[in-house]
């Protein structure tokens, strides 16, 4: 078994507990692997050297004590790239040279640290995990100078140091990208900083953060640039983070290697190479894990025991004697980074063209936006990757008839007897009977009854079953520009689009959204249209269809029949008849939560919504809250998602949280952030960003909390309901849960699962510390008018350096916001100064 593959994963904390601890390791001093109980540590007993049992073989690796599990950081066997595992004779030796061995039970040397002639005297483990042999004071080698596939917080990498994993190897330029190379010849993903690209950049080095940021420096730098963040980022002071190169990618991992919170590549069938020479990558639907196959019974595996060494011709083209065709894979694509020809051809002319070419021995052909065919004329390596989104087709020259591979039903079964064909054959006449019978009487309806108004119902029905099933429908922009009356009834426009009314065949009302910025292709937009439209919640604008036809994309949505919540909340008092009363404000308040938590913590995948505010905030006809927009925020494209799922500031002046413009992650926290000042807007029914002689010249938001603490919460309450019936338990809660809300630091926030029960009242709200984000989290930027006549908004969008070392958001500290209630004599000054009338 290779050594990169079988460092230490988890073992009991027990088995340390009677190890002797010694800081120095003194030359002659030796490990065996019949004794893995005994171990060589570092002062304060965080870090073991030892030997661990893979199967039954052993090897020698450094593993982290946290808790009641170890977890494995580096391997002392650095610089080997092949089998370093012994059988239980073996020995670890620190020799009296100044030399490190690994040898086995027979006596041959494994391993070696080459440091016998370097006047070694000491060797010792430091409380990093790193592994130092030194002479007198100097230190002449370590394991970090020496990775093999793993890096830790305090290690660096540099450009001149290599993470291996098989044939493949992880590197860092000396321009500042990062590499992912097979067989140290063919680099197959090579990404940057697109800010180093103007500077001198010449030694760079990587380095992983302990809070789960990987960070790139360099001598021109004037800060660190951020690489990476992983997707539990600042999550836990205790929680041990490493990166680890494995199969060919690279990922991050989090408190042990089951739990990965970040990968180079998403999708291991990119990993060139993955399935050796001729070997198709591809998932199936019983597991996630990629499985490699032959490309058709014209090949054979090279070794059945392990499908990722590839395949072979059972007759290579060269030595045919027969006719040479092309195999057809359709929806796979090889990967064909040398070698090559680029031309724009029809899938058809891409086939013949290398069937005719005596250089040429496989070919895809793409066609996405763009049909591109490439040719590979060189026979040394093939790597191929076949998956249902594929919008490709590959072939690959045989010798004789293509022979595809068998179905699952055929390897399951294949050799049923004859009579059973017999039987398929029946059923097979049958069914192309029935069908030919629908499709014509189908034609003849078509033709002569759909403009009938005697069969209009029936059609307006037909297209409603079409979309009742949940399923998103695929409308055509001739349809739509019709139904809409060529998009004259604008019903509003925001940062995704404008949003016009529309009629479909069948009379239902229903509004489409016109897209703008979307750059992506044909299959990606397909994808995040069905992720939108898998969401099903009560308290979400359901998806009814989309189009994409071109340039033209457009969503179909439900139709709200009162509008956006903005037009209930911001109106003069001479307005009352749009005034929403206590009761529904709270209820959109609650129902605006929960649809956000479903987003979040229900959904397969979180959906961060990026954008939530009034204008977002959709009522029906009975005043429910449907929350609209969500899963848009991937769509828009940006000029740089190589490092960050969002890299531009896209939200809204006065929603925007913090960590918008401290160029940090964006996750789910920033979503609260933004629905706690909602909230405080729906109780106050004014902009939190407005600022008035009545309220001291201050914005809205810091002297609400300023009330709040003197305990006059009713002068934040929207004047305009004094006269009405006001839960002012309710009032408590939801201007108690604004301020946690939007908070300063992402982990001060509550989950918004923790945001419905604290307004649902299930469990207790602590005093909410005086939010700094109110002076300092949305005070950057232009800022822009939100509404107009027609209800348009814009978003605000802007740019700002990363912040300080000395910045207040990078403080640590996690405030309780769960705890004993307030007292007696706290709520009834809060209650006292409103009157409460009953709902």
């Amino acid at each position: 078994m290779n050594l990169l593959h079988s460092l230490l994963l988890l073992l009991p904390l027990l088995l340390f507990i009677t190890t002797k601890s010694t800081a120095t390791i003194p030359p002659g001093s030796s490990l065996y692997a019949s004794n893995t109980s005994r171990t060589w540590s570092s002062p304060n007993n965080t870090f073991f050297l030892g030997f661990t049992q893979v199967g039954t073989s052993y090897t020698v690796s450094i593993s982290y004590a946290a808790g009641v599990a170890i977890w494995t950081t580096d391997s002392v066997v650095s610089g080997t790239a092949s089998a370093a595992v012994v059988d239980s004779g073996g020995v670890f030796q620190f020799l009296r040279n100044g030399n490190l061995r690994l040898v086995n039970g027979s006596g041959a040397t494994v391993w070696t640290s080459n440091t016998a002639k370097l006047g070694v005297t000491s060797a010792s483990l430091d409380d990093t995990g790193n592994l130092v042999l030194a002479a007198n004071t100097f230190a002449v080698w370590s394991s970090f100078e020496n990775p093999t596939d793993t890096l830790v917080p305090s290690q660096n990498l540099t450009v001149n140091q290599t993470l291996r994993s098989g044939v493949h190897s992880f590197r860092l330029l000396s321009n500042g990208n990062i590499t992912l190379t097979w067989n140290d010849s063919v680099v197959y993903w090579n990404q940057g900083l697109s800010s180093l690209s103007a500077l001198n950049v010449t030694s760079p080095t990587l380095r992983l953060q302990p809070n789960g940021i990987l960070t790139l420096s360099d001598a021109s730098l004037r800060r660190s640039e951020n690489v990476a963040f992983g997707n539990d980022y600042g999550e836990g002071a205790d929680v041990m983070r490493f990166l680890r190169f494995s199969d060919g990618n690279l990922r991050m991992y989090s408190g042990g290697t089951t739990t990965m919170t970040w990968a180079v590549l998403a999708d291991q069938c990119q990993v060139y190479g993955y399935c050796g020479n001729m070997g198709i990558c591809s998932y199936n639907e019983s597991n996630s894990s990629p499985i490699c196959k032959c490309p058709s019974l014209n090949f054979e595996a090279v070794d059945v025991n392990d499908r990722r060494k590839g395949c072979k011709r059972k007759v290579e083209v060269e030595d045919c004697v027969g006719n040479v065709t092309m195999l057809e894979l359709k929806q796979t694509k090889f990967f064909t980074f040398q070698a090559q020809q680029i031309v724009s051809i029809g899938i058809t002319a891409c086939r013949v063209n290398c069937l005719s070419s005596t250089s040429c021995f496989a070919s895809t052909s793409f066609s996405d936006t763009n049909v591109w065919c490439y040719l590979k004329n060189s026979p040394d390596f093939v790597s191929g990757y076949q998956g249902p989104v594929l919008l490709s087709t590959s072939y690959v020259k045989v010798c004789g008839t293509v022979q595809p591979n068998p179905s699952p039903l055929q390897q399951s079964g294949g050799d049923k007897k004859c009579w059973k064909l017999r039987v398929w054959v029946v059923g097979f006449v049958v069914v192309v009977t029935i069908l030919v019978m629908a499709a014509l009487a189908g034609l003849f309806w078509w033709f002569c009854c759909k403009t009938s108004p005697k069969f209009g119902g029936v059609w307006a029905q037909y297209t409603l079953l079409e979309y009742a099933s949940g399923a998103p429908v695929q409308f055509s922009y001739k349809d739509l520009h019709r139904w809409t009356k060529r998009f004259k009834d604008k019903l509003g426009a925001g940062g995704f689009g404008a949003v016009y009314r529309g009629v479909l065949a069948n009379r239902t009302v229903v509004a489409v959204k016109q897209l703008e910025g979307i750059e992506q292709g044909e299959k990606q937009f397909r994808m995040e249209v069905a992720t939108i439209s898998s969401t099903h919640h009560l308290n979400l604008v359901r998806l009814i269809g989309f189009c994409s036809e071109g340039r033209h994309r457009l969503l179909v949505y439900e139709f709200m029949k009162n509008g956006s919540l903005d037009h209930f909340l911001f109106r003069t008092e001479d307005q009352s008849e749009k005034l929403l009363n206590w009761k529904n404000r709270f209820n959109i308040a609650l129902g605006t939560a929960r649809g956000i938590t479903y987003l979040h913590e229900e959904c397969r995948d979180c959906i961060v919504h990026c954008d939530i505010k009034p204008e977002n905030i959709l009522l029906d006809e009975n005043f429910n809250a449907k929350v609209s927009d969500f899963g848009l925020a991937k769509l828009i494209s940006t000029k740089d998602q190589r490092y960050r799922s969002l890299t531009s500031i896209r939200g809204t002046r006065g929603y925007l949280a913090p960590e918008w413009l401290a160029n940090l992650p964006i996750t789910s926290k920033s979503d609260v952030y933004s629905y706690g000042m909602v909230l405080l807007e729906i109780v106050s029914g004014r902009r939190n960003f407005e600022v008035s002689a009545e309220i001291n010249e201050k914005k809205f938001s810091e002297w609400a909390y300023g009330e709040f603490e003197k305990g006059n919460v009713a002068a934040i309450v929207d004047k305009r309901l004094a006269d009405q019936g006001v839960d002012m338990e309710q009032v408590m809660r939801a201007v108690q849960v604004s301020f946690w809300c939007f908070q300063e630091h992402p982990s001060q926030r509550p989950t918004m699962g923790k945001v419905v029960q604290m307004l649902e009242g299930i469990i207790e709200i602590a005093m909410p510390p005086a939010p700094k984000a109110l002076t300092e989290g949305s005070s950057c930027g232009t800022s822009t008018s939100l509404s107009g006549k027609d209800g348009a908004h814009s978003t605000y969008e802007a740019s700002a350096p990363p912040p300080s070392s000395s910045s207040s958001f990078q403080t640590a500290g996690i405030s309780p916001f769960i705890s004993e209630r307030i007292t007696e004599k706290q709520s009834s000054s809060f209650l006292g100064s409103f009157q409460t009338k009953s709902r």
